[in-house]
């Protein structure tokens, strides 16, 4: 079996690619994927995980499986920082592998778990982290069954969030200048209340 993996972010993602390098022909890639680059790897899965671009029509026709590990209970919180969105709108929090498809984060749904935190101890970093525990547990329980094609996905509900980059710049960036990613999430709530919701 040869598995793509496509991922920006090598420190999340290195508990995974390794774990997974022991069970298949692994290639990382972290750059723009295209056609060409894919049909002379002529891998049999791609994962993207933690990967920052677009994948366009072109690719995903090539005609193998592939899935994105994304840390949202889709379909809620598409995009960027799902998790820091989840606690702003008060929407399910988890993680969700789904097939990819020309949408952003919108492919029907292979597994996904629901996680639950508690606000006043957690931090924006460490629900993250949390939550890529529970994305990597997740995966090497079902890789036999993602591996071999064995489940049986499911679209989406109707409805959801999206979040752009341009987002949390603009709306979350300055209210934890100060403290950055170690804010409790109780506090981020508070701030961000004050911020826009108050009258």
């Amino acid at each position: 079996m040869k598995v793509l993996f496509l991922t920006n972010n090598i420190e999340i993602s290195e508990k995974l690619f390794t774990w997974l390098s022991d069970k298949c022909r692994l290639t990382i890639f972290q750059n723009k994927l295209d056609y060409e680059f894919l049909n002379r790897e002529s891998p049999n899965l791609v994962i993207s995980y933690n990967y920052k671009y677009i994948i366009n029509n072109s690719v995903l026709s090539y005609g193998c499986e592939f899935i994105n590990l994304h840390i949202s209970f889709l379909p809620y919180n598409r995009g960027m920082h799902p998790n820091v969105w989840s606690f702003i709108e008060g929407t399910p929090k988890g993680v969700t592998i789904h097939r990819i498809d020309e949408g952003l984060d919108t492919g029907p749904i292979l597994i996904q778990k629901e996680v639950f935190f508690d606000e006043d101890k957690e931090t924006l970093r460490s629900s993250y982290l949390k939550l890529h525990e529970v994305m990597f547990n997740l995966f090497v329980e079902n890789w036999e069954n993602i591996k071999n094609n064995k489940i049986i996905p499911f679209p989406q509900k109707d409805g959801g969030t999206i979040h752009y980059k341009k987002d949390f710049e603009e709306k979350i960036a300055p209210l934890i200048k100060d403290i950055g990613w170690d804010i409790k999430i109780s506090e981020l709530k508070k701030r961000y209340k004050e911020a826009y919701e108050s009258v």
